[in-house]
């Protein structure tokens, strides 16, 4: 049976930039235990990409990336 995630934090930041999301996303990641999830809310869609060079470079895996119209749902878990 598979194992349902726990979210240890989330982030609605539907209507920001892509630069600012990323930032604000990188600063609450440092905030949580290694591995731990955060879940990011975001409607800029450069975010997908961003955020999955950000997850490349950092080692923060990106678990989940959805779209729902034109909100973006992301799950991160912290390396």
């Amino acid at each position: 049976m598979p194992m349902a995630m726990v979210i240890h934090r989330r982030l609605d930041l539907q209507g920001v930039p892509w630069r600012l999301t990323l930032r604000r996303v990188s600063n609450a990641v440092q905030e949580l235990a290694p591995g731990e999830l955060i879940e990011v809310l975001a409607t800029d869609p450069e975010s997908v990409r961003e955020l999955d060079a950000w997850s490349r470079a950092t080692g923060n895996a990106v678990l989940e990336s959805s779209q729902f119209g034109n909100m973006l749902r992301f799950v991160v878990r912290k390396l």
